[in-house]
């Protein structure tokens, strides 16, 4: 699992059947900035991802990859490997807190 913001939306309209229907968003993962370790920053690389909670661009949410995308009710079926399985609502990491949601 990883954190990542999500920073755009694909839109497809040819794909294969069990995909139709399926919200696909552009998310870049996040880590503990190195210098200070109070926030969070992109490390500038991009993935696609099934959205299967309603997230949005800017949110930031949880990510899992691998077989692990398929354990859900809604992806166990979908050709991925990637989905969203969160949105994030704060992120505490060596007595700091990183981020915090805006919920």
């Amino acid at each position: 699992m990883f954190l990542a913001k999500v920073t755009g939306s694909v839109v497809s309209t040819q794909k294969v059947q069990q995909m139709v229907g399926q919200k696909l968003l552009v998310v870049e993962p996040l880590r503990v900035d190195e210098k200070n370790k109070k926030s969070l920053k992109g490390t500038g690389r991009t993935f696609i991802c099934v959205d299967t909670v309603g997230a949005g661009e800017g949110e930031t949410v949880l990510i899992v990859q691998g077989s692990s995308a398929r354990f859900t009710e809604d992806t166990k079926t979908l050709p991925i490997d990637a989905a969203i399985i969160g949105i994030i609502d704060s992120v505490d990491s060596h007595g700091n807190t990183v981020f915090k949601g805006t919920n």
